[in-house]
């Protein structure tokens, strides 16, 4: 089954794909050059595999989705129209940066196609590289996750992403189960907290959902901070206007030493500050390998 999801140009297909390989659970998601491709479950327990190419010619991404999604394709194409922004004028962020978009016009903010995986993934990742964090989260997946019926050939996903459900459903033995495989306690029961959370709706992360109540709910949860909200808000929510504050990279970029002068610095670039951020991340990425 096949369908199209328009987009206005220019769209930076290779920095997406790019973003989505580095933190690619292989059990659950892949990316070629030219492709990504993953399971994917419904809440109402509709599940598959969904593969998404770039079609320049019609202007849009195609989607081709397994037959067991037939009957879903409304939120399949809600979800993956978060996760790629097909929605973004880049034309106005382009712009509102300025200078800062010139090097890489069409970039995009990568959402989420499932917000507790996100979550999960941004809890995992605090104060370790991206790679290290798709490690653990690969153990995760392969203790909590549900091998598919099929896996597709050629080689492509073999388990889903737990739900929060599940996790949830866990409690204590969850965080339990989560250090055996090398997450700390502390990340363990904030992601237990997390799925809790999204269960009994004291927490929403869906796109559109109001930013300041789920910031709130983040930073009320022992282990989230400050950053790691606010880039699950950019994520997750899409807030498009989301500065993680104090980030690293950021600072770095705009050489300059506190969180305070970086935010002054981006007032400049309101409501779009979350571009301003991946542009400047990509720009640290550029210097960092053009100092190596």
């Amino acid at each position: 089954m096949t369908f199209l999801l328009p987009y206005r140009r220019p769209y930076h297909w290779q920095a997406m794909l790019a973003f989505l390989e580095a933190r690619a659970v292989p059990a659950t998601e892949q990316v070629t050059p030219d492709r990504w491709q993953r399971s994917l479950r419904l809440a109402d327990d509709g599940a598959g595999i969904v593969r998404v190419s770039d079609s320049p010619g019609n202007q849009a991404l195609r989607v081709e989705m397994s037959a067991a999604l037939d009957g879903h394709e409304t939120e399949v194409r809600t979800r993956l129209a978060a996760l790629f922004d097909t929605s973004c004028d880049p034309q106005v962020v382009g712009d509102a940066l300025g200078e800062l978009a010139a090097a890489a016009p069409g970039l995009r903010l990568p959402g989420a196609i499932d917000p507790f995986e996100l979550t999960v993934r941004a809890i995992l990742g605090q104060q370790v590289t991206v790679a290290a964090a798709r490690t653990l989260a690969t153990r995760l997946v392969a203790s909590f996750g549900t091998p598919l019926a099929e896996v597709p050939a050629p080689a492509g996903p073999t388990h889903y992403f737990p739900a929060a459900s599940r996790v949830a459903g866990c409690g204590s033995d969850a965080i339990d189960e989560l250090g055996r495989l090398g997450i700390i306690r502390a990340r363990g029961a904030a992601i237990v907290a997390v799925a809790t959370a999204l269960c009994d709706g004291s927490l929403r992360l869906e796109p559109g959902a109001a930013v300041e109540p789920a910031l709130a709910a983040l930073t009320g949860i022992r282990g989230i901070g400050p950053w790691t909200a606010h880039y699950i808000a950019m994520r997750a929510l899409g807030w498009r206007d989301a500065f993680p504050p104090g980030d690293v990279a950021v600072l770095k970029a705009l050489q300059v030493r506190t969180a305070a002068e970086a935010a002054r610095a981006a007032e400049r670039w309101r409501p779009w500050r979350a571009y301003a951020v991946l542009h400047l991340w990509r720009r640290r990425a550029i210097s960092a390998i053009s100092a190596n």
